[in-house]
C-alpha cells in the first residue's frame, strides 16, 4: 500500500523514542529530524512537512506525560492528530442534490478513469442500491467506449454510448435518456498533460449538466506532480473530490497527503487494485493509523463482514466451540481468509503485526492455500473426519490426487494437528 516505506521509517523513529523517561527538547529535535528525512524520502511537499512539524514541536515542546504512560505513545497521538488534520479529518461522501445526481469523472490520459468509474458505479448499484448509468464522453481514446461497455456488462449496469458525435451532444442526449436512474456517472476525455482544449470540453460539459460531483482520477505513483495536476483542474472546474488510483502499489504516497492539504480538495475514493471490486472509501483517521504502524482494525472488520460467508464462519465457530475441528473446518477457515485479499495487506491493518507484513510472499502464500485446499479435497469423507485413518498408502493417493507429494501432505496433517489442539485450548478457556 502507498505510505509502506513512509510507516516502517516512522516506526523506526518511535522505537527510539520510546523508553525515555520523558519529552525533552533533545529527543524531541532528534525525533523531528528523523520524521522530516522520512517525509522527504516518502515525496511529502516541504510546505506541508513544516507545517506539521510546526505543530508536533509545538505540542510537544513541555508536554506533561501522565505517570505510567510512555512518552512515546504521547508524541504518537500528536502526529496523529495532525496527520488526521492534513489528511481531511473527516470521511468525505459522494454528496447528489438531485435526482439523478450526476457526477463527472477527470483527469488526464493513463490516469485510471474509466477503470475508477466503473469501479464507484459497482460501489453505488451493490452498496446504497442506486440504479446507475453510465457515460462514455471520451472520444479520444479510441477503445475507451468499448473498455466501459465491457466493464458495464461486468458489473450489470447500463452504459450510454454515440461513436458519431461530439462529448458534449453526447452528455446532453445522456441526460435525457438517463431521466429515470438515480445516478449518472460521466466518463470523460483525457490529454498526456493539461491543455486548452481538453479543459474547454470539461468546462462545458460542467455548464450542461451542472455536476453534483466531479472528481478528479490521480494517480499514487506520480508523484509531485499531482499537485500541479490537481491545481490545474481545480482552477478551471469545480472539484469536489480526488480519487486515487494505484493506492496498493509500491509507491511513496506523500503526494497524495501533500495534494490534499494543499489543494484543500478531501480524496473520497482510493483503487486498491486491478479488479473492479478494489475500491476503498478514504477515512483519514484510518490512514493516519496506517502509516503510524498502528493498524486499522475497523477496516479489517469491514473487509470480514463484506467478503467472508457469515454464515459459514459462524457454524465453523460453533463446532470449534464445541471442541471439534475437522479438516473440512479447517478447509473452510483457510478459503475464508484468502477471500480477503492478500495476506501481507491483511497484516497491515493488525495493531502491531505491520512489520511482520514484509516477511510475507502473497505468491507463496496463495501457492500455500491451493496446495493445502487439493490436498483435503483428494481426501475422502472419512478421512477428513478422522485423519488419523491416513497411513502411508493413503498418504500417497491423496499425494497423487493433489498433485503434491506425501511431505506436503505429511506437513498438512502436522498443522492441522497443531490447529487441532489450540481450537481444544481455546474451547475449554471459553468454558
Amino acid at each position: 500500500m502507498a505510505f509502506d516505506q513512509l510507516t516502517n521509517k516512522l516506526q523506526d523513529t518511535f522505537r527510539n523514542l520510546s523508553g525515555k523517561g520523558k519529552l525533552s527538547e533533545k529527543n524531541i529535535q532528534d525525533a523531528l529530524s528523523e520524521i522530516r528525512i522520512s517525509l522527504l524520502e516518502a515525496d511529502v511537499n516541504l510546505d506541508v512537512i513544516q507545517e506539521l512539524l510546526d505543530y508536533v514541536k509545538k505540542e510537544s515542546m513541555g508536554m506533561k506525560v501522565p505517570k505510567g504512560v510512555d512518552p512515546a505513545q504521547m508524541f504518537i497521538k500528536v502526529v496523529n492528530d495532525k496527520l488526521v488534520e492534513i489528511l481531511g479529518e473527516e470521511n468525505a461522501g459522494l454528496n447528489f442534490n438531485n435526482k439523478p445526481g450526476v457526477l463527472m469523472m477527470v483527469g488526464l490520459q493513463g490516469s485510471g478513469k474509466t477503470t475508477s468509474i466503473a469501479k464507484l458505479a459497482k460501489h453505488l448499484k451493490e452498496k446504497e442500491n442506486k440504479k446507475v448509468l453510465l457515460v462514455a464522453a471520451d472520444l479520444a481514446r479510441p477503445a475507451a467506449i468499448e473498455q466501459l461497455h465491457i466493464l458495464g456488462e461486468q458489473i450489470g449496469v447500463e452504459v450510454y454510448s454515440q461513436a458519431d458525435s461530439t462529448p458534449q451532444n453526447v452528455v446532453k442526449e445522456a441526460l435525457n435518456h438517463g431521466k429515470d436512474f438515480d445516478v449518472i456517472l460521466i466518463d470523460t476525455a483525457g490529454r498526456l498533460q493539461i491543455d486548452d482544449e481538453l479543459m474547454t470540453q470539461l468546462v462545458d460539459i460542467e455548464k450542461i449538466t451542472q455536476a453534483d460531483e466531479i472528481l478528479l482520477s490521480v494517480d499514487a505513483m506520480s508523484g509531485q506532480d499531482i499537485i500541479n495536476v490537481a491545481q490545474g483542474f481545480k482552477n478551471k472546474l469545480n472539484l469536489t473530490g480526488l480519487f486515487a488510483t494505484k493506492f496498493d502499489g509500491d509507491t511513496r504516497g506523500g503526494a497524495v497527503l501533500s495534494v490534499r492539504s494543499l489543494t484543500q480538495v478531501p480524496v473520497k475514493f482510493v483503487g486498491m487494485g486491478e479488479n473492479i471490486e478494489d475500491l476503498e472509501l478514504f477515512h483519514p483517521d484510518r490512514i493516519a493509523s496506517r502509516i503510524l504502524g498502528m493498524g486499522d482494525i475497523v477496516s479489517l472488520v469491514e473487509k470480514a463482514e463484506e467478503k467472508m460467508d457469515l454464515e459459514a464462519s459462524e457454524k465453523a465457530a460453533e463446532r470449534m466451540m464445541k471442541g471439534q475441528f475437522t479438516l473440512d473446518d479447517m478447509l473452510v477457515q483457510l478459503q475464508q481468509v484468502s477471500k480477503m485479499g492478500p495476506l501481507s495487506g491483511l497484516l497491515k491493518m493488525v495493531p502491531g503485526a505491520n512489520q511482520f507484513a514484509g516477511q510475507i510472499d502473497d505468491a507463496d502464500a496463495s501457492e500455500g492455500i491451493k496446495k493445502t485446499e487439493a490436498m483435503i479435497q483428494s481426501m475422502t469423507k472419512e478421512e477428513r473426519n478422522n485423519p488419523d485413518l491416513i497411513r502411508s498408502s493413503r498418504k500417497r493417493r491423496i499425494a497423487k490426487g493433489s498433485g503434491t507429494t506425501t511431505t506436503d501432505v505429511n506437513r498438512l496433517l502436522n498443522q492441522y494437528k497443531k490447529m487441532q489442539k489450540q481450537m481444544r485450548m481455546l474451547s475449554r478457556m471459553m468454558g
